[in-house]
């Protein structure tokens, strides 16, 4: 950790960092000697503030009794809500913020995509099993409903999408990625979006009734997640 700190410093040219993540847990190491390695960077000026991500209750809840954890960053959206029973109560118990990924569904939740939609062998998705042929078609049943939602509200499909993941607790900052400056400006229209009660309730009702079919990740990756 101490190397990698004072070579991401040398080459960003900068004094310290204002947020420094474990983006994955490392099984090989106490989660508490992380904590404390980051707290003694703090104590030193280099690091800012402690985040983890896609860490398991039980890893934040022992970080955060070394070094208090400042944010949690994991996958949260319309997509994949399983951290709504465990992860996000324990954050706000705990006073750290979250920080979701993928808010959007790796681009399921903008509507551009087709039960027919290839994806490249460097696209990630062409692992995932939620995005696999026995399942997508059925995956695209959430994304239509939403986008009925969406066109009656006059907003597109993405901005939808981050305003729900923004309007359940105002301690959450998705980060949604984009490679076009239309998209980008797309996506921060959402902050802009504001839901009725019926609205809301109405949304909530599309996600809880459809299921999306198989997981976020292929059994490889998932082995490295909420550890």
């Amino acid at each position: 950790i101490r190397r990698a700190v004072e070579g991401s410093l040398k080459r960003l040219k900068t004094d310290y960092i204002d947020l420094y993540y474990q983006h994955r847990v490392d099984t090989n190491t106490p989660i508490e000697e992380v904590a404390a390695t980051v707290g003694e960077l703090v104590a030193e000026g280099k690091v800012k503030y402690f985040g983890l991500s896609e860490a398991s209750v039980a890893t934040i809840r022992k970080a955060h009794a070394v070094f208090p954890v400042t944010a949690l960053q994991s996958e949260y959206s319309l997509w994949f809500r399983d951290y709504e029973n465990d992860v996000i109560p324990t954050l706000e118990e705990l006073g750290i913020g979250f920080v979701p990924f993928s808010p959007l569904g790796k681009g399921a939740l903008t509507g551009t995509l087709t039960a027919d939609s290839h994806f490249a062998d460097n696209d990630i998705r062409a692992t995932i099993p939620r995005f696999q042929k026995e399942h997508i078609a059925e995956n695209l049943r959430l994304v239509e409903e939403l986008n009925k939602v969406a066109k009656e509200m006059g907003i597109s499909a993405p901005q939808l999408a981050l305003a729900w993941v923004l309007a359940q607790k105002p301690w959450i900052a998705p980060i949604p990625g984009t490679r076009r400056t239309e998209r980008l400006a797309e996506n921060i229209g959402g902050a802009d979006v504001h839901f009725t009660s019926e609205q809301l309730a109405r949304i909530n009702k599309i996600a809880t009734e459809i299921t999306v079919q198989g997981n976020r990740y292929n059994d490889q990756q998932l082995a490295r997640v909420n550890l």
